[in-house]
C-alpha cells in the first residue's frame, strides 16, 4: 500500500517537476527560480490529482482540500527535497538544456531516488492511519454529500 501511495504521489510530483524544469529551461530562468517553480507545480499537480477523486465522490471542497493537505504534504515535501537535491548534485544537470541527455537522465534519477525516499514516509503514515489512509476511505464512495 505504501508503494501505491508513493506511486500516486510520484505522478503528480513528476508532472509538476518536469513541467517546471522545462518551462524554467526554455525561459532561461536562474536555477533557483526554476527549482522554485518546479516545487510549486509539483505541489499543485500532486494535490490536484488527489483532490479530484474526492470531489467526484461528492466530498465538500473544503473537506476534500483539508484531507488532501493532510494526506499528501509530507510525501510531496519528501519527494521534492530529495528530487531537487539529486538534480542539483548532478554536475551540469540544471544547465544542460532540454536536448542534452544529462538533463533527462538526472531528472529520471532524481525521481527514482525521491520515490524510494518517500516510500518509508508513506509506510509510516499509513501505519498510523494518516497520509493516503485518509484519502482511501473516500475513494469510490459517493455518499458524502
Amino acid at each position: 500500500m505504501a508503494i501505491n501511495a508513493t506511486l500516486h504521489c510520484l505522478t503528480g510530483c513528476a508532472i509538476g517537476e518536469i513541467t517546471g524544469l522545462i518551462i524554467g529551461t526554455i525561459l532561461g530562468l536562474a536555477n533557483v527560480a526554476t527549482v522554485g517553480m518546479s516545487i510549486g507545480l509539483a505541489f499543485l499537480f500532486g494535490y490536484s490529482l488527489s483532490i479530484l477523486p474526492l470531489l467526484q465522490a461528492k466530498l465538500p471542497a473544503k473537506t476534500a482540500l483539508t484531507v488532501v493537505l493532510a494526506a499528501d504534504t509530507l510525501s510531496i515535501l519528501t519527494m521534492e527535497v530529495v528530487d531537487n537535491a539529486v538534480i542539483m548534485a548532478v554536475p551540469g544537470a540544471m544547465n544542460a538544456g532540454l536536448v542534452n541527455p544529462i538533463f533527462w537522465l538526472s531528472l529520471a534519477l532524481s525521481l527514482f531516488v525521491a520515490f524510494w525516499a518517500a516510500v518509508p514516509v508513506n509506510k509510516y503514515l499509513l501505519e498510523r492511519g494518516k497520509g493516503h489512509a485518509l484519502v482511501h476511505k473516500y475513494h469510490g464512495d459517493h455518499k458524502h454529500t
